[in-house]
């Protein structure tokens, strides 16, 4: 017996970090900057429901997290990070890249598109959130079971036994930015 690691998370999880850096590139590409500024504008949007996926993907984190807690002590299925080798700096890396990234993004959308953009205060909230729940877990590689998991003080667990359904519900879309909707979650 016991319980998954990831509840089905992994095929919807869009390589944000990877796909940023390569769209900066193409950008990169051009000298003239009407032509770059053409590029910004045909793929900002994608860049944000990437973006907005794994945001997603991180609330679903915490809210499976929070569920398995109610359950009695279980061992971790698949839990691809057990016993690898942790590095503090590494860790959180994609995290702080998102993070960096709700700081520069505004500042490209009003270069290039001459727009204000501003992430609301919960996305900052949600990506910090996350950050020091990996950091307190190490990267979950000492998690044997779903008691080892820890949770950050400021996670919502009320009602956290209908977490399950709830993610399930919404893996079945594989729209990971629906779990946005939980936002809550993170009461800060």
């Amino acid at each position: 017996m016991g319980i998954e690691f990831d509840p089905g998370f992994e095929p919807y999880i869009i390589p944000f970090r990877m796909n940023i850096e390569l769209f900066y590139n193409e950008i990169n590409k051009f000298k003239n900057f009407s032509q770059r500024k053409i590029k910004f504008k045909q793929y900002y949007k994608k860049i944000l429901d990437g973006f907005y996926n794994n945001l997603g993907f991180y609330i679903g984190c915490l809210m499976w997290a929070a569920y398995t807690k109610t359950v009695e002590k279980q061992e971790l299925l698949n839990n691809y990070c057990f016993g690898e080798e942790y590095n503090e700096n590494d860790n959180p890396g994609d995290i702080d890249f998102m993070i960096k990234f709700t700081e520069l993004f505004p500042k490209d959308m009003k270069y290039f598109l001459g727009e204000n953009f501003e992430f609301e205060n919960y996305v900052i909230n949600i990506l910090k959130t996350y950050r020091e729940f990996l950091v307190m877990n190490k990267g979950f590689v000492d998690s044997k079971t779903n008691l080892d998991i820890q949770i950050p003080k400021n996670i919502n667990i009320e009602d956290a036994e209908t977490y399950k359904d709830k993610i399930y519900e919404i893996l079945k879309t594989g729209e990971l930015s629906k779990l946005l909707s939980y936002k809550e979650l993170c009461n800060n």
